[in-house]
């Protein structure tokens, strides 16, 4: 099954995959909640998930399937290759990911490498990944004044509205930038974007 919001890319995929006899598209979905009932309807061997989509995203979407089909084979689909939804899906039970930069290339060789029973990560992929793991990771609250921040808020609005006090704020914002090594506020949401901490 082959999972994403883009109907250029997700028709790109099924045409490559349908010239390969090793492979049939047994279903599609453009968003996560669909890809559920997809899956559901017709239990494909292997899914192609991309993770950033509306209504429902890849992670909230895989996890769901996999309450219900445990050893349900997945392979994730970022838009970069250092995407920190990638590295939560792979914590919850993905067994491939793949930027979509590699598709062309990667894209065989992945589903038959999960299909038989490995998983596929690329080396380039597996290095950023690696790196997110020891670099010390947002908690939960900063993430919360990020993506405050990164709704249009100034630092002292974006404490109002979270009930932060502004001496707090300003150490959550230094706390961030640190560890994003972001050079200020701006540069900070950039990354958090690309890397998949909040949602653009």
């Amino acid at each position: 099954m082959v999972v994403d919001d883009h109907p250029l890319l997700r028709e790109g995929i099924i045409t490559v995959l349908s010239r390969d006899s090793r492979f049939a598209v047994v279903a599609q979905a453009g968003d996560g909640l669909e890809a559920i009932r997809q899956f559901v309807r017709h239990r494909p061997d292997i899914t192609l998930m991309d993770l950033h989509m509306p209504v429902m995203g890849g992670l909230d979407s895989m996890v769901e399937i996999r309450k219900s089909s445990p050893h349900a084979r997945i392979i994730v689909m970022a838009a970069h290759q250092g995407d920190e939804q990638a590295l939560r899906s792979l914590e919850a039970g993905a067994e491939g990911c793949l930027p979509k930069t590699m598709l062309r290339t990667e894209l065989a060789t992945a589903i038959m490498n999960v299909h038989g029973g490995a998983t596929h990560i690329p080396p380039g992929v597996a290095s950023e990944l690696a790196a997110y793991i020891v670099a010390d990771a947002l908690t939960r609250r900063e993430i919360e004044v990020l993506r405050t921040v990164a709704a249009g808020n100034t630092n002292r609005r974006a404490g109002q509205l979270l009930g932060i006090g502004d001496e707090a704020m300003r150490a959550h914002m230094n706390s961030i930038l640190a560890k994003l090594k972001a050079a200020d506020r701006t540069h900070a949401v950039t990354i958090a974007i690309r890397r998949g901490i909040i949602e653009p």
